[in-house]
């Protein structure tokens, strides 16, 4: 289970460090002095568990490799000053008393201000810090990744270092999942979980409510592959995220109703699932005997919860899903209890252990891609390609990973069948294109499962 301990501080030989190191001298060159400390937040990958989170459900994610590092010197004033090593990402400067994020503009500072500003709220600190962070990322921002929730939880560990506070790594997590809905993201807080509860070696199975985690072995024999697809999707610059958001409350609603229950208080399938004590088989049965196939309109929305429009508007949809017209509550359902139970049985398989794991892992990975594509509609052409491709050169499990309509695919892939994968694939997509191509080193690579969230400080 998950520890109730904080985050882990590490003293760190920057000689031993060429990142690290070099991070120091750009603070040095850009401010003119030295950083009190550094902190990092890795990304992850989701092994299996898409899109369920925010219905209650868990989900099976393992830290990456790839990070969000900052360098931080605490400061007098209550000036907050953010440059980034990427150049195309802009300085910004804010008094800590007067910020507002944008949620018309995620820009690169306005997830750091999520964290900065969630830590902030949870404390109601009327008097923090000021300080000067120069940040450096190593995920692809927008490939599924989850470049974004990092730098939050960067930020949020940032802020509660730089003002003396303490939080657990569960509490942490939970505020940064709260605090990046800041940004009009309706998240459910996988990604923030994983970022900071992650241990090398293993993967987690995340569970919610409350929020916890189980280590999974996975099995040997076999490694993790993701490749990105160079489609880039921002969960907070489109509505496609929060309309499956609202579309999964909207079927619990219904469903709720249609069996008497107090619908007006039930948000999530899962809670949903636990109020009638039904199975997946069972719950399943319900969603095909409630819910039609054919999109629902907002006017039958309203006949069938006995309620206005502007009920709907103002208490159900979000602010950015209001101009809808249409949801699929049907196959959005069908999606969310299949995948959630194919989380369980991802488990179950690496619990048990048995000869044929690698295929029987496989497999569920392969029916949840399908699920993802077919009934939650959260793919797209070239992801869609990407994980035949991977199938094709010799993955025996290949599906979306993160929100979709972009990003990444990750696949199992026999390790004995590493290096002629990696090269098919690379032949089969990215040589297709000059500026993929460019893009290799980052965009394909194996991974394993990697450490959580840290403070690093420079040793004697």
């Amino acid at each position: 289970m998950a520890s109730p301990a904080p985050p882990p501080t590490l003293a760190v030989h920057l000689t031993d460090n060429v990142r690290l190191l070099k991070l120091k001298e750009m603070f040095i060159s850009k401010y003119g002095s030295v950083p009190s400390f550094y902190a990092r937040a890795p990304g992850r990958v989701n092994l299996i568990g898409e899109h369920i989170d925010y219905c209650g459900y868990a989900v099976l994610p393992m830290a990456i490799e790839q990070d969000i590092l900052a360098a931080v010197q605490i400061s007098n004033d209550q000036t907050v000053e953010l440059s980034n090593t990427n150049l195309s990402y802009g300085d910004f400067s804010v008094n800590v008393n007067d910020i507002k994020i944008d949620k018309t503009k995620p820009l690169w500072h306005n997830y750091f201000l999520c964290g900065l500003k969630g830590i902030q709220d949870h404390f109601s600190l009327s008097s923090p810090t000021g300080m000067k962070c120069l940040v450096d990322g190593t995920i692809p921002a927008s490939s599924g990744l989850s470049s974004s929730s990092a730098l939050v939880c960067c930020a949020g560990l940032v802020t509660l270092i730089a003002n003396k506070m303490s939080l657990s790594k569960v509490e942490l997590a939970e505020t940064c999942a709260k605090c990046e809905q800041y940004i009009g993201t309706e998240g459910g807080g996988m990604d923030q979980s994983i970022s900071f509860l992650a241990e090398e070696g293993t993967a987690k199975l995340i569970e919610f409510s409350p929020l916890r985690s189980t280590d999974v072995k996975l099995p040997a024999g076999a490694v993790f592959v993701i490749a990105n697809s160079c489609v880039e999707m921002n969960k907070a610059a489109t509505s496609h995220f929060n309309i499956r958001v609202m579309e999964c409350r909207l079927a619990t609603k219904i469903i709720a109703k249609a069996r008497g229950l107090d619908w007006k208080n039930l948000m999530k399938l899962g809670d949903l699932q636990a109020k009638l004590g039904v199975n997946f088989e069972d719950i399943m049965a319900i969603v095909e005997e409630i819910l039609h196939p054919e999109p629902y309109t907002r006017e039958e929305i309203c006949d069938c919860l006995g309620i206005s429009l502007e009920e709907l508007l103002e208490k159900i949809l979000s602010q950015n899903t209001q101009d809808v017209s249409t949801f699929k509550l049907y196959q959005r359902a069908k999606h969310v209890y299949s995948e959630a139970a194919r989380v369980l049985a991802f488990k179950k398989v690496c619990d048990e252990a048995p000869a044929n794991a690698v295929q029987l892992l496989g497999d569920l990975m392969n029916r949840s891609h399908v699920s993802c594509r077919d009934m939650y509609e959260c793919s797209c052409p070239e992801l869609d390609q990407l994980v035949d491709i991977c199938l094709k050169s010799g993955a025996v499990g290949s599906r979306l990973t993160g929100a979709g309509w972009g990003g990444c695919s990750v696949s199992m892939v026999p390790e004995d069948k590493l290096g002629d994968f990696l090269s098919k694939v690379q032949d089969a997509y990215y040589k297709l294109e000059d500026r993929m191509f460019a893009l290799l080193k980052t965009s394909l690579f194996a991974t394993n499962p990697g450490c959580g969230a840290m403070v690093l400080m420079e040793a004697d």
